[in-house]
């Protein structure tokens, strides 16, 4: 090496040797949103700043902020659940067992009944059959008997400061203020699971402000204690997913045994008569419907479970919920409730 060179290459290294001894220093954690470290995170309270500075400029007033931040908190039981779900992975025979037993059913059965007349105004308004709606209903909170018991300001609160998933988050806790700023909910009564969804139909907030509904048209949406609201939303979420009033969500089918597995996906659509010429059969062998409608063919627990063919309205109930298992556990429930 030459002696210009050396000389060089000693004041690259003293300029890395000062950069290192001068570098703020970085929280251990990577941030999950950018996938760079980040600096040392605020205190809860500097990071509550920011949030209602970021709230005023989104037209969220003074007296909501202080109703809903009053008192707020880390919840060390919230993080707790967020960073400890459950991973272990239930056949969809065990899952549809637990989700849809026989109690849930019976129970389905009589909240159609008791409902008739609202569900049918529901159903002439957004086109959604009552016992999808019925279904969901009982998917998601047992018939509106279990929504929840957190505060949602201080769970959204924790979930965003702590950072997992911080950007999403502190989306929804910005949507839950203006919910209560426009006079839905107080911010104590508005009651949640532990990661923020709301109400008979477990909607996130952002959700809300995009789907939920002032059936009884006194002003308010109320999806925590009016089952009209709560039940004309999930109807008009579903509607504005691309809801079929005159179809079915899907049904059992029957594979041959050399079906290809890679057609078994939602985005593999064709009709049904394609799917007929392919060998695919109803689950008691006789041919599949004639209405030549679009549909895909999907087999559950990883392509070695039930095979279902699935219609428009099973991308609909995706929307809502993106598992499989969900979706499919919704259109039997609701076959079982409305007597299919």
């Amino acid at each position: 090496m030459s002696v210009m060179k050396a000389a060089h290459f000693s004041q690259i290294l003293l300029v890395l040797l000062f950069l290192t001894v001068n570098a703020p220093a970085y929280a251990g954690n990577a941030n999950t949103d950018t996938g760079m470290l980040t600096m040392q995170a605020p205190t809860f309270e500097g990071w509550l700043a920011g949030v209602k500075a970021e709230a005023r400029a989104k037209g969220v007033s003074e007296a909501t902020l202080e109703a809903a931040f009053t008192g707020v908190k880390p919840i060390k039981k919230v993080v707790k659940l967020d960073r400890n779900q459950p991973e272990f992975k239930l056949t969809f025979a065990q899952y549809l067992k637990r989700v849809a037993p026989p109690f849930r059913v019976n129970r389905g059965k009589k909240m159609l009944k008791k409902h008739k007349a609202l569900l049918a105004r529901i159903r002439q308004k957004y086109g959604v059959q009552p016992r999808f709606i019925v279904a969901l209903w009982g998917m998601e909170t047992d018939f509106g008997r279990l929504t929840g018991g957190f505060r949602v300001i201080n769970a959204l609160s924790t979930l965003a400061y702590d950072g997992r998933r911080g950007r999403f988050f502190r989306a929804q806790l910005i949507s839950a203020l203006k919910i209560i700023d426009a006079g839905h909910i107080s911010a104590n009564a508005m009651q949640g699971s532990w990661a923020g969804a709301m109400g008979q139909t477990q909607f996130m907030p952002s959700t809300f402000l995009k789907h939920a509904v002032d059936f009884n048209g006194d002003g308010r949406i109320n999806i925590w204690t009016d089952t009209g609201d709560a039940l004309a939303s999930g109807a008009h979420y579903l509607s504005n997913t691309g809801w079929k009033s005159d179809e079915t969500w899907g049904r059992e089918v029957l594979l041959p045994a050399d079906f290809p597995k890679a057609m078994l996906e939602l985005d593999v659509v064709k009709p049904i008569s394609f799917w007929q010429n392919m060998g695919v059969r109803r689950a008691n062998g006789k041919d599949l419907p004639r209405r030549d409608i679009p549909a895909s063919v999907i087999q559950l627990d990883d392509k070695t479970g039930p095979a279902y063919l699935v219609y428009d309205n099973y991308r609909a109930i995706m929307d809502w919920n993106k598992s499989k298992n969900f979706a499919t556990a919704v259109g039997i429930l609701s076959d079982r409730i409305g007597g299919r």
